[in-house]
């Protein structure tokens, strides 16, 4: 099995309670933490952690063993700001009534909304510098794009290309080396029919809805199958090259069903080994899992997680 470039976790804020994550990754032979809000929540609370003192200190903490640090986010709701509405609405998405609403994404036929987007992207990137040049910056967590007479043509995957296109043309301005990611998540799970990826932009992709109790590739599992069939036609638009698996291994927010008091995390070996083996088989070279909720309060209750087990497998 190849050897992955990007060997990361995926945290957010409150995790960073348990103070000895960076020297665990480290030793675990991990090499990137990335920092990730849940679901559509505000940017605010990341910037004003990374930008105060415990947010040095974690950044410090990180470059000192040796750590790549990103963000990943879903940031569509901080892009295009909803109070834009009221004097804006063209550019907003319409819903699949006809009206314009100023819930989730946005309009991507407009190209105002194109340049706001864009404009607040080069600002956040400015805000939250990844030690990668890699950008992620995610359309609304699993919400609807937009029906309107030139995007109802363009499936929810074209639709988040195009932003995304337009994200990654912008990043330049600020970082010539930018790279930014193509959430194949959820809805944007297919491969784009009609738009192509910036030199720039990378797919990403995130299989939420598999079983993480079998192997992704195992033919016997039909929601598994599903999700597996759809790599190859991602790979044919996106190429291989960046291209970065974002998985669940480690996940105990969504092995928790989202919900607090934290379960202990069931990493499965055989099912983390085999899946690693089928997406170095595809090309995939970087390759990431949340783990969000290992935070102090969860060691306190269960314990060390598993991060050595999960860091050697990835660094075979």
């Amino acid at each position: 099995m190849a050897r992955f470039d990007t060997r990361g976790i995926v945290l957010c804020p409150d995790d960073l309670t348990w103070a000895d994550w960076p020297r665990r990754a480290a030793e675990a032979g991990l090499n990137t933490i990335g920092l990730h809000l849940i679901g559509n929540e505000g940017l605010a609370k990341l910037c004003e952690l990374i930008q105060g003192s415990a947010g040095q200190r974690f950044l410090a903490d990180a470059a000192e063993h040796g750590l790549a640090v990103e963000y990943e986010l879903h940031a569509m709701h901080d892009l295009l700001p909803r109070e834009l509405f009221t004097e804006a609405p063209e550019l907003f998405r319409v819903d699949d009534s006809g009206a314009r609403v100023p819930e989730w994404n946005l309009c991507p036929s407009s190209a105002d909304a194109l340049r706001v987007v864009s404009d607040n992207a080069v600002r956040l990137a400015g805000a939250l510098r990844p030690t990668t040049h890699r950008y992620f910056m995610w359309a609304d967590d699993g919400c609807p794009w937009c029906r309107c007479a030139a995007c109802r043509q363009l499936t929810p995957s074209d639709q988040n290309l195009v932003v995304m296109n337009a994200i990654a043309v912008a990043l330049r301005r600020l970082d010539p080396h930018a790279r930014l990611a193509a959430l194949a998540y959820d809805n944007t799970l297919k491969a784009p029919r009609s738009v192509r990826p910036e030199p720039n932009v990378f797919l990403e992709y995130a299989p939420i809805r598999r079983d993480s109790s079998r192997p992704l590739n195992d033919p016997s599992c039909e929601e598994n199958r599903r999700h597996a069939e759809l790599i190859d036609p991602l790979l044919e638009v996106f190429g291989t090259e960046g291209a970065q698996v974002l998985e669940y291994w480690m996940d105990v927010s969504r092995f928790s069903g989202w919900r607090r008091p934290a379960v202990r995390l069931p990493l499965d070996s055989v099912v983390l080994e085999a899946d690693l083996a089928f997406y170095a088989e595809k090309g995939f070279r970087h390759a990431t899992s949340f783990g969000c909720y290992i935070d102090a309060e969860y060691v306190r209750r269960h314990g060390i997680p598993p991060v050595a087990e999960y860091g050697a497998a990835l660094s075979r």
